[in-house]
């Protein structure tokens, strides 16, 4: 018994530092997106099993299902009402350009994982005294949520109008292949510890510790919403600093205005050099429809594929002003979900140099 409590504390200490690396384990580099495009769709089939291997919410999900069921018959038809449930969201989201909130979406998965334990605990029964909901219907309702915390990330990716379905098709392939993979070294721990007499104690601590765990992801995902929509009072003296909603008026004298056109369902990006401590003001407004927007720097030579976002959201527009901590690239990925272009017209001032000029000159109205 005693070993089996040093095991769990062990165990506690490095799921959580993992968790906490993971959990705004949000966006993707550049030599992402370019490795994306050159691999075609079985890079997106190994996105797709490396996303489910380093999901930790979606993993403790799936071992609080297969806890106590014993017969492979049931695994599989559990499993597969909740490989149903996320995959109809993901496929739907994706193709259809459904976008909510990371954060929001991730701390819905996250009370699914201290819900998944709670049952098991049999805490409806004996904490609130009232009968437990269908867990077959409950594990689907669930899937449909983690499905829109797979389709979240998917659309990060930079997708093909042409092969769409094929992307998403590819990228729900390698979720499964994780999955499986996955659960069987997670019936192999279980069966090791179900033949033994300290199976009662190990079920209790490993649902408790899902609970613990969930509860921990899911403040950490509201703190991280509550970053997201209000920046300006969570900023120090050692990161960028970006006030937000600068209004157009305010700078009638812009630097440069480039005017920015993103076909039906694509993206682009426009990006700007500025050393360390520039101010960039910028003003931008879609002429039509919400777009996806990724604000973020990259340190000049960085060869980790490192990079900070800023402001992630979806907007028409979206205004402020950047004080940099670190030389590099600075600028936005936009996500067009719409099916019509949309036109972006951008309003810079500043210390930069554009990066989509030959030279240092800089000229007005220009479209890219």
């Amino acid at each position: 018994m005693l070993s089996i409590i040093k095991q769990s504390r062990w165990f506690l200490a490095i799921a959580i530092a993992l968790l906490a690396g993971q959990v705004f384990g949000h966006g993707m580099s550049e030599a992402e997106k370019q490795s994306i495009i050159e691999g075609g769709n079985l890079r997106y089939i190994w996105i797709g099993a490396t996303h489910m291997l380093s999901g930790y919410d979606h993993l403790a999900f799936v071992f609080g299902i297969i806890f106590f069921l014993t017969r492979f018959k049931e695994i599989v038809k559990y499993i597969t009402v909740f490989t149903v449930g996320h995959s109809i969201t993901l496929i739907y989201a994706t193709f259809n350009a459904i976008q909510v909130n990371y954060f929001l979406v991730d701390a819905v998965i996250a009370l699914s994982v201290c819900y998944i334990a709670f049952h098991n605990l049999e805490g409806f029964k004996k904490w609130l005294n009232v009968r437990a909901p269908n867990m077959m219907a409950m594990i689907f309702s669930l899937g449909l949520i983690h499905g829109l915390g797979l389709s979240t990330r998917l659309q990060q990716l930079p997708l093909s109008e042409d092969s769409l379905l094929m992307n998403i098709i590819s990228f729900n392939i390698g979720i499964e292949i994780g999955q499986i993979s996955a659960l069987a070294v997670m019936l192999l721990l279980i069966a090791a510890f179900r033949k033994s007499h300290v199976f009662k104690s190990f079920s209790k601590a490993s649902n408790s510790f899902l609970i613990i765990a969930g509860a921990y992801l899911f403040l950490m995902q509201m703190h991280g919403y509550e970053h997201t929509v209000n920046a300006t009072e969570y900023t120090t003296g050692e990161e960028s600093q970006i006030t937000e909603n600068l209004e157009v008026t305010e700078k009638p004298n812009w630097k440069d205005v480039v005017t920015i056109t993103i076909p039906a369902h694509d993206d682009k990006e426009y990006k700007l050099m500025l050393t360390k401590g520039a101010t960039l003001d910028y003003a931008w407004q879609s002429d039509k429809g919400e777009l996806f927007f990724d604000f973020h720097g990259e340190p000049k030579d960085d060869k980790t594929g490192y990079f900070k976002s800023f402001n992630k959201d979806t907007k028409e527009q979206s205004s402020g002003s950047l004080t940099t901590t670190f030389e590099g690239t600075h600028g936005w990925y936009w996500k067009n979900g719409n099916p019509f272009p949309v036109s972006i017209t951008l309003n810079i001032n500043g210390e930069y140099q554009r990066l989509d000029l030959k030279n240092d000159t800089t000229t007005k109205h220009d479209s890219i």
